[in-house]
């Protein structure tokens, strides 16, 4: 129902927009923008269903191995003691708990391109113990909330983006990301943890946020300390700890005594029929984006925003011009993308706006994006408190990067 509402809100949003610019502006072209933005969206989202589905085959391929060789099961029995408490409907040896475990790895890792396939098997783990088939259950709505909560600590990609816009410190941004993504998993956490009535302050559960909180702290210290190792840990760390995880994955099925290539097989078609239901999904909040977009409804939206900062008297609205990376990031991630490339061409890589859409884009991930494949992909319909919890997580993160690139990059 909430995705209804959002999606039909987008369209009716970007037609007054689109009307009231024919009308008062004679903007002929309107109206062709936005039809040429929604056949766009189309094949976008077609095309990254086919990247979408060689990773999936891939990626659970190799998780197949992961099960049938015994290291799933390994995997989770280190973090069984928390995941039982943070997802109490889940067995404790269940595959789902070592598919949830290495979806966090990889994001936290800044590989998008193994967090998916990763997630999406955990999701449909997740649906073989769901009682009510068509609506999120508690376990799901966690690992979701979760996972749009993004937490990063090493942004792979945009550490790239801003080195290829010739950065004079492209790692400058990484401090910010982290700390804006930590509030925001922590937001989300919180959220989900109260209405399923999840006790944060079990020894447990603080023994196992504490120590992941000294690893934070403990890898942002050594990186200040060594700057000039930062490239090296984003670059090589994540790719390097995945990479082992598969080599582990093989080596036990050898030892299992599995037929390791057939494992893969098996698991790979699994990955392809997963790939084929999320199209439709996929492309429909696609759609809702580019003609919101397209129509100028974005834009016009951040003038008012700017303008009604200075009316009521604020003086530093800077960090409005990278509020479109903001706003876009939980719809479409390529679109974030795209916004943030663009802030850099226009007001430079380095500058206050270029920085802050960096870290906007590392702070939060594509909420809507996630609930339309992960859901979708196991016919979820009613999504329950997911998409506010969702919505609140990344407000929070939105919220920390613009408070913590104030205190680093000393705008205004």
């Amino acid at each position: 129902m909430v995705m209804n509402r959002i999606w039909v809100g987008m369209f009716l949003i970007a037609t007054v927009v689109a009307l009231s610019k024919l009308i008062f502006w004679q903007d002929t072209m309107i109206f062709k923008q936005m039809v040429d933005a929604l056949f766009e969206s189309a094949k976008t989202g077609f095309d990254l269903a086919l990247f979408l589905t060689g990773a999936l085959c891939l990626w659970m391929g190799f998780m197949k191995i992961g099960e049938d060789g015994g290291a799933i099961r390994v995997l989770s029995r280190l973090v069984s003691p928390l995941f039982s408490r943070l997802f109490p409907e889940v067995p404790k040896d269940h595959p789902a708990v070592g598919s949830i475990m290495m979806n966090f790895s990889a994001n936290m890792l800044g590989l998008d391109n193994a967090a998916t396939p990763l997630g999406l098997k955990a999701m449909n783990s997740l649906q073989e113990l769901n009682p009510q088939k068509d609506t999120a259950s508690n376990a799901q709505i966690m690992f979701l909330v979760l996972n749009t909560s993004g937490l990063t600590i090493i942004p792979v990609s945009i550490l790239s983006y801003r080195a290829l816009n010739n950065s004079a410190n492209a790692t400058e941004v990484f401090l910010p990301i982290l700390f804006a993504t930590f509030f925001s998993t922590l937001v989300g956490l919180t959220i989900v943890s109260i209405k399923q009535k999840i006790n944060l302050l079990q020894p447990v559960v603080l023994a196992y946020l504490g120590s992941f909180f000294a690893l934070i702290v403990g890898l942002l210290i050594y990186l200040i300390y060594f700057p000039e190792h930062k490239e090296l840990v984003a670059n090589v760390g994540g790719n390097v700890l995945l990479f082992s995880f598969i080599i582990l994955f093989i080596l036990l099925g050898v030892r299992s005594k599995i037929n390791v290539y057939e494992s893969f097989i098996e698991g790979a078609k699994g990955g392809f029929q997963i790939a084929v239901g999320i199209i439709p999904y996929l492309i429909v909040i696609l759609a809702a984006v580019a003609v919101f977009r397209g129509s100028g409804a974005f834009e016009a939206i951040m003038t008012g925003i700017r303008e009604s900062l200075i009316f009521i008297g604020v003086q530093c609205v800077e960090f409005v011009d990278a509020l479109p990376v903001a706003f876009m990031k939980p719809l479409s991630g390529g679109g974030a993308r795209g916004l943030m490339l663009d802030i850099f061409n226009t007001h430079g890589v380095d500058s206050f706006a270029g920085k802050l859409a960096a870290t906007f884009q590392g702070s939060t991930e594509t909420t809507f994006y996630v609930l339309a494949v992960y859901f979708g992909s196991v016919g979820i319909k009613k999504t329950r408190y997911a998409v506010t919890a969702g919505l609140l997580a990344d407000l929070a993160g939105i919220i920390a990067a613009i408070i913590i690139s104030f205190i680093f990059y000393q705008a205004c």
